[in-house]
């Protein structure tokens, strides 16, 4: 099934510093046509798609069928203030969000366990991004 993404998303994944073997995660991933089209663009790496509802990843879920079985994509439900690593899992080297409120400022306690939660789930040289930039604009992932 083709990705539809609006212009906008378009942009934002035309934006985003991506690499084909990068552990990228989604954060509030709705109903998946954003980490689809990532995951499009991974060969040999991952990307994880989070979201904070059980609806949006049961549509996300269903809509990468192709990108979960290919090992390019997995789905969580798991909101960025809970989100930890599995056991064996990896950090991840590229996270970003778009319209979250815990990452954009419109829930600062939230922000501020979400930032705790990505210090720890990511590489040493993590980058983090969210929109409302042009398109996006970058976040410094606190120190761990």
């Amino acid at each position: 099934m083709p990705i539809r993404l609006s212009p906008r998303l378009a942009a934002i994944v035309t934006a985003l510093p991506l690499q084909p073997h990068l552990r990228v995660l989604e954060i509030g991933c709705g109903p998946g046509a954003t980490a689809r089209e990532v995951a499009s663009r991974l060969t040999t790496g991952h990307i994880l798609a989070i979201d904070r509802s059980a609806t949006a990843i049961a549509q996300a879920r269903a809509a990468a069928a192709e990108e979960i079985g290919s090992g390019r994509m997995s789905v969580r439900h798991v909101s960025a203030e809970d989100f930890v690593l599995q056991p064996h899992e990896e950090p991840y080297d590229l996270v970003f969000a778009i319209r979250v409120g815990a990452l954009d400022g419109r829930h600062p306690e939230a922000g501020r366990q979400a930032m705790q939660r990505i210090a720890v789930a990511t590489t040493a040289n993590a980058r983090l991004f969210i929109d409302g930039g042009d398109p996006l604009r970058e976040l410094v992932i606190p120190v761990r």
